[in-house]
């Protein structure tokens, strides 16, 4: 049995610090996750920097004023609000990022897609023009929440559940999303003279957004997922995209209850 012998220029070599080399598992497990978190963060946060102004359906300004004193068949005009609504309602566009962060084939896009659209056309139409209003606070609230359900949903929170069918969910939910269109348009005195051909203008237009922003966003999940790591990494995001959820859904609750305490206190103010 020979001895290894160890050569004078090994011997006085420096060895190498491998405490300050070796991370402990826990240590690069934690790292990771924040990593991951982090990408997931800017990932959601480019979705919502493309919708603009942080307004989820709000109209103001100069389409506020067309809205208000226009009289008429004009499609064109409300085609546009139609398509501006959609794309700078970020809102909307969580909820579409969300249903397709999993989608890899172009036929199941359109089915999840158009099942949306069926959904919010449906009640923007009958909200509009059959008058049903509901308030925007709830329905915006409910939007919120959607956006959570979506993120769970891609976490497999309900792969367990009997029965269950996302492609159900969405269109549900798309119903709520037009309640949310409609719900803006209510709060002004819309002309009864060509309304009816505005209101359908005005949803073809979402409908065109709605192409629109759902083109770009597939564009950069699809460039997201040949990079490496966006199996861990899209983890994160839908951390992140349930998070942003919850805070839609809790501003709009605070301000539902807020309007209800107030009313009540100043119900009986004459001034």
């Amino acid at each position: 049995m020979s001895a290894r012998i160890q050569s004078p220029t090994s011997a006085g070599r420096p060895q190498r610090n491998t405490a300050r080399v070796a991370v402990p598992a826990a240590m690069r497990r934690l790292q990771s996750g924040a990593c991951e978190m982090s990408l997931g963060l800017y990932a959601i946060a480019a979705l919502v920097l493309l919708t603009g102004a942080a307004r989820a359906h709000g109209v103001a300004g100069g389409d506020a004023l067309f809205i208000e004193t226009t009289s008429g068949l004009k499609p064109g005009p409300w085609l546009y609000l139609g398509a501006k609504h959609m794309v700078t309602g970020y809102d909307h566009l969580l909820f579409l990022a969300g249903v397709v962060f999993y989608l890899y084939r172009l036929r199941d896009v359109m089915i999840y897609v158009t099942l949306f659209s069926l959904g919010h056309s449906l009640t923007l139409l009958v909200g509009v023009l059959g008058q049903l209003h509901m308030s925007a606070h709830l329905v915006d609230g409910v939007i919120g929440l959607s956006v959570v359900w979506k993120a769970l949903d891609n976490l497999g929170a309900f792969r367990t559940l009997p029965y269950y069918n996302p492609r159900h969910a969405v269109f549900a939910f798309g119903l709520v999303h037009g309640f949310g269109l409609a719900t803006k348009l209510q709060d002004f005195d819309l002309s009864p003279d060509g309304i009816v051909g505005n209101i359908v203008a005005f949803n073809i237009g979402v409908e065109l957004g709605q192409i629109l922003a759902l083109a770009i966003i597939l564009l950069l999940i699809t460039f997201w997922r040949r990079l490496p790591g966006f199996a861990a990494q899209a983890v994160g995001a839908n951390v992140v995209l349930m998070a942003l959820g919850f805070a839609l859904a809790f501003y709009q609750f605070a301000g539902l209850i807020f309007d209800q305490f107030a009313g009540l206190i100043f119900a009986g103010d004459p001034t």
